[in-house]
């Protein structure tokens, strides 16, 4: 009851603050990390939460498979068509890269064995750019920027699951299944694909029709399938989530429209409580282990390894450089590097306390820093304040 009271009074805080943060560094997503820190076993003490406990794990999946599911509804398959030479390259070349770059500097920096230090690449590598919703989610940034963002988000988390899997299996926490990971991957996106598709087609025959009030009812319905179908039957939540959102908003755009403002809001409530519960966790302890070196492990992984990893990709590539520069910035490690370092929490490796510090370490340090400049960048890239960019109208219509 203690949590859903700091719940409540940091939300109204939030409101009453959001259009102050929407315009300058403040951060709502920095406030609920504070406010959770307050309210834990570091400061006040009101509330107890334990970093193995599995209920934390199962909140934090579900609000990472309610953003997936609602971000996948911000593209379509011909926008996605647009899109993919893009995205293809982040993800195919810029994931496997910026692995790599942080396992280098894991490894250097903080002093980790190899296998460690590949771990926690992998649970860091994927992106989360719903800390940045304000370049994300405004009309005046370039689609293609958004569009890149949202796919590359949107797909990596379930890529880097059966190389996390993989690594964990080698240090003799779970057994190696990699043809059953890997399948899990193809399950999930069968699933997202197939289950919206059913029911959307359903729903046009002559025997069926959905009343207006119900349309955002069959959106949630068919997520609740979907969520429930991947546990079922072992295969990738999130990459169940984001393709069921893009088959929603192509075959479906009536469903789409009639539950946009509640699953932006469902969305945006489950990731500030999930932000509340990783203050929660963090205690005073948890301060003090930190080291410098694993600070700055924190700062070059932020602003070195990611952008130096997607720069690299995208070179000789369409997109204009301020939006290169804007993408390689907005990288935010969040839910997926949260849940994934859960897992490993609640697996049998050894140090697996001291990994998940320097993990959380970059994701609170990253979520401070994406969440606090993405009006600035939002506005620089759309020219507000300034020129607004000449190939602009001319990069849209060619992704559009």
């Amino acid at each position: 009851m203690i949590y859903l009271v700091a719940f409540a009074l940091t939300l109204l805080v939030a409101v009453l603050l959001s259009e102050r943060a929407e315009r300058t560094v403040l951060s709502i997503a920095v406030l609920f990390i504070a406010a959770g820190f307050l309210i834990g076993p570091g400061l006040l003490g009101l509330v107890k939460l334990e970093l193995d406990d599995p209920s934390i794990r199962t909140f934090v999946e579900v609000a990472l498979f309610v953003v997936l599911f609602v971000d996948g509804m911000h593209l379509s398959v011909r926008q996605l068509r647009s899109i993919w030479p893009l995205a293809g390259r982040a993800l195919v070349l810029g994931l496997p890269l910026t692995m790599v770059l942080v396992a280098i500097l894991a490894h250097y920096v903080t002093g980790l064995t190899w296998i460690h230090s590949l771990l926690v690449a992998a649970i860091l590598s994927p992106t989360d750019p719903v800390f940045a919703s304000a370049l994300v989610k405004r009309n005046t940034v370039p689609k293609t920027l958004r569009r890149l963002l949202n796919v590359e988000s949107g797909i990596n988390d379930g890529l880097a699951l059966p190389i996390i899997l993989t690594v964990l299996a080698f240090l003799g926490a779970t057994e190696f299944k990699l043809g059953t990971w890997l399948a899990e991957i193809a399950l999930g996106i069968f699933i997202g694909l197939v289950v919206p598709y059913v029911v959307i087609r359903l729903e046009r025959l002559s025997v069926f029709e959905a009343v207006e009030i119900y349309m955002p009812i069959t959106v949630i319905a068919i997520g609740l399938l979907l969520f429930a179908l991947a546990r079922l039957l072992a295969a990738n939540i999130f990459l169940t989530a984001f393709p069921a959102g893009i088959v929603i908003v192509t075959l479906g755009p009536k469903f789409h429209k009639s539950f946009k403002q509640l699953g932006e809001i469902t969305a945006e409530l489950l990731k500030l409580a999930s932000l509340l519960i990783l203050g929660a966790l963090l205690s005073t302890e948890f301060l003090e282990a930190l080291n410098w070196s694993e600070i700055i492990f924190a700062l070059l992984v932020i602003v070195a390894a990611r952008p130096l990893a997607l720069m690299l990709v995208m070179r000789g590539s369409e997109l204009p450089r301020s939006q290169r520069l804007a993408a390689a910035w907005f990288g935010p490690r969040g839910f997926a590097s949260v849940v994934y370092g859960l897992l490993l929490l609640t697996s049998n490796v050894e140090q697996a306390g001291g990994l998940f510090r320097i993990i959380a370490t970059v994701v609170v340090i990253s979520i401070a820093a994406h969440s606090s400049t993405d009006a600035l960048v939002a506005r620089w890239i759309s020219g507000e304040g300034g020129s607004r960019p000449a190939n602009q109208e001319e990069e849209e219509r060619r992704f559009a």
